[in-house]
């Protein structure tokens, strides 16, 4: 049952989208949902307001991969649970976007099937405010030509990657299959405050540090402090061969019984079942986090992000560097991790609509266990992109694991293989 409802609600709010949106489905300051919104950033800041009654858009994406990888270990180390070449479930989101007013916009993102959950649950969203003349015509109005205001239970903006991962089903952004090693995503109920003026940026906000929202009073730990989260970047459109975009972010939280910020993704991630342990116990549910790492910041962490994007005509350059400390109860001395990150891709074709590209992926931390660990990956694939809504990829990834405790199931692992993607996205 619970199948048939999810298929029918999807269904069903295609059909409304299609019949009711076609002539018009645009909205002010908005990231599109296709091929249209590659390499945007934050959403697009527009003072000029097109809103004349409130306007619904009903959209979604759809994913499915066919997945052909192995993995292995040493000799003596954990058995890993065999896999074989097949096709992972079905993922799919159901996203509403609302102009409320003019200058106000509200965004629902729903996952109607996950790896981690395969019933619906809402993701999150959030209310964005870009004029202020629900309170009065006109006022702040100069105030706000430069000024953006979200609050919600919402994905958080630190650094750039998660503008370009793959958030369950909505997988158009990203040019490859899996995101990064280490998933710097997370859902909170804050705030953001943006000021965009002459290509710069600035962003600061803060969060109240949970994923799943309770008001228990944690009497033995304490309760957790808020989290800071800034922003700061330049983004300009140079000529128009060139774009050049630099941005650094920085995420704090001085105290909390379990920070998100390297667990925050409940839906899972896309290379399924390698480096599991052989236990009819771990399932693609249970075990929902494979290929990536968590370096394990429980309690109090500081993340800093760099993130340098260059554009020139078809060819992408996309850079990360992330530094982060942290540590749990009972450390006393707070542990290091680092991930560097660096894309390079090449569209070309009708419209670009075809691209070829590369990535390497590298993390260093000193493991919770006492080691210290490097986790490195390289993907190289290619796509197409048949309408501005339908994106094929296919990608070659290998991942090698050093480092890691003898015996343990990481002890000399390393997978690697081919996985092909399609991805829907309206």
């Amino acid at each position: 049952m619970k199948t048939i409802f999810k298929n029918s609600l999807f269904l069903a709010a295609l059909a409304f989208s299609l019949s009711s949106n076609a002539q018009n489905r645009n909205l002010d300051n908005y990231r599109q949902p296709d091929k249209n919104g590659l390499n945007v950033f934050e959403a697009p800041k527009d003072s000029v307001s097109t809103f004349e009654n409130v306007k619904v858009r009903i959209g979604g994406s759809f994913a499915l991969q066919f997945q052909a990888l192995d993995h292995e270990n040493e000799t003596g180390a954990v058995a890993l649970k065999p896999i074989t070449n097949n096709f992972n479930l079905a993922t799919a989101n159901l996203d509403l976007d609302v102009a409320l007013a003019k200058g106000l916009r509200m965004h629902l993102r729903t996952y109607l099937s996950s790896r981690h959950h395969p019933e619906p649950y809402v993701k999150g969203g959030y209310l964005q405010v870009d004029n202020l003349d629900f309170i009065k015509e006109g006022f702040a109005a100069d105030f706000m030509k430069n000024a953006t205001f979200k609050v919600g239970h919402m994905e958080i903006n630190y650094g750039d990657t998660h503008f370009r991962r793959s958030d369950n089903a909505q997988g158009i952004f990203n040019p490859f299959v899996g995101n990064y090693i280490m998933d710097s995503f997370t859902t909170e109920v804050g705030a953001e405050f943006y000021y965009q003026k002459n290509n710069f940026l600035a962003m600061l906000g803060a969060t109240n540090t949970k994923l799943n929202q309770d008001v228990a009073d944690n009497e033995v730990n304490g309760n957790a402090s808020p989290s800071i989260v800034a922003k700061v970047g330049w983004d300009k459109q140079i000529n128009t061969d060139l774009r050049i975009r630099l941005t650094g972010s920085i995420y704090n939280t001085a105290w909390a019984t379990r920070t998100y910020l390297y667990a925050g993704d409940r839906a899972g991630a896309r290379y399924y079942l390698v480096m599991s342990e052989n236990d009819p116990a771990v399932s693609a549910k249970t075990d929902f986090t494979t290929g990536r790492y968590n370096p394990g910041f429980n309690n109090k962490l500081t993340a800093i992000m760099f993130n340098p994007f260059i554009k020139y005509q078809g060819l992408e350059f996309f850079g990360v560097l992330e530094l982060s400390n942290g540590k749990n109860l009972g450390e006393t001395d707070r542990r290091k991790a680092s991930q560097y990150g660096a894309e390079l891709l090449y569209r070309f074709g009708n419209s670009d609509n075809f691209y070829v590209a590369g990535r390497y992926n590298q993390v260093s931390a000193e493991d919770v266990s006492g080691y210290d660990i490097d986790i490195t990956r390289f993907n190289v694939g290619a796509g197409w992109f048949m309408t501005k809504n339908i994106l094929a990829k296919v990608e070659y990834v290998t991942q090698q694991y050093d480092g890691f405790a003898t015996g343990s199931k990481y002890d000399g692992g390393k997978f690697n293989g081919v996985v092909a993607e399609a991805i829907i996205s309206f």
